[in-house]
């Protein structure tokens, strides 16, 4: 069975770019015979809104789109999540980072050129770790690179791209989990964090296939990873190409002209727009 989602983060309205990713995967699964899943990635709650969650579903709904149910939404599956991160730092494979995002740059500034490309870390001293934690500093779980390669042992970590990289990538993938160093998997006030989210939630959804923009596609390093270390399936990546504007610059939730809420008041109907898209 082919299992598609679209997965949008509910923290500004969907715009062109989302309805060209959201059309891609549905029209994939459909002309698959397969499922189209929506998801809806509320775990950041400082920046998720309800009203742009209600615009979701209006705005896929104005699209013609149609999406199993019920719809998952991370927030209410935290336990998921955090059972994963168990199983992570009970293998050794996280630590925590008491290191800001600051001092990180700096560590990467004060490196001779090319040797610090990815930052990695390491568990402060038991007793200086527990010494932070008695006085309450703020600390990040980031998983470990050293420990991960320790526990793969030199086995190569592989993905499938149908669709193609930025830089035209396609077939059988190596991964390079380093590209993106020692990745935070939770922190204070995220709770979760994005990579190791949507591998937890692509597994128990039996998500076959992702489909998304190539803005995503070197997170799909690190995500292969995660799925190795968690053994958790690996879906078939199709990374498409991600829309601009007349500036070159791709579609964000802050271009608010763009938004489909604002293409729909000005008259533009969801025929016209496939249409634009490519979508007859």
């Amino acid at each position: 069975m082919f299992i598609t989602r679209f997965a949008p983060s509910p923290t500004g309205y969907l715009h062109r770019g989302h309805a060209f990713s959201a059309l891609t995967a549905h029209e994939a699964a459909r002309a698959a015979g397969g499922r189209f899943v929506l998801r809806i990635e509320d775990i950041d709650a400082t920046r998720s809104r309800p009203e742009f969650e209600t615009a979701i579903y209006e705005d896929l709904g104005w699209l013609g789109l149609a999406w199993d149910v019920p719809v998952r939404r991370q927030s209410e599956h935290l336990d998921d999540y955090h059972a994963s991160l168990a199983a992570l730092a009970t293998s050794g494979l996280i630590y925590r980072c008491f290191r800001t995002r600051k001092d990180i740059a700096e560590d990467i500034g004060r490196a001779p050129h090319g040797a610090m490309d990815a930052w990695r870390g390491a568990a402060l001293p038991a007793e200086e770790e527990a010494q932070r934690l008695a006085a309450g500093e703020p600390y990040a779980w980031r998983l470990s690179l050293d420990a991960a390669e320790t526990a793969l042992g030199g086995r190569p970590l592989t993905f499938r791209e149908e669709g193609h990289g930025p830089n035209g990538e396609h077939g059988l993938i190596t991964a390079d989990p380093a590209l993106g160093g020692d990745v935070v998997l939770a922190r204070k006030d995220v709770g979760v964090a994005y990579h190791l989210a949507v591998v937890v939630d692509d597994a128990l959804q039996g998500v076959t296939h992702v489909i998304r923009g190539q803005d995503l596609f070197e997170a799909t390093h690190v995500q292969r990873l995660l799925q190795a270390l968690l053994d958790l399936p690996t879906p078939i990546y199709r990374h498409h190409r991600l829309l601009t504007g007349a500036d070159g610059k791709r579609f964000a939730k802050r271009d608010k002209a763009q938004t489909l809420r604002d293409l729909r008041a000005h008259g533009v109907t969801p025929e016209a727009l496939r249409r634009e898209m490519g979508f007859d």
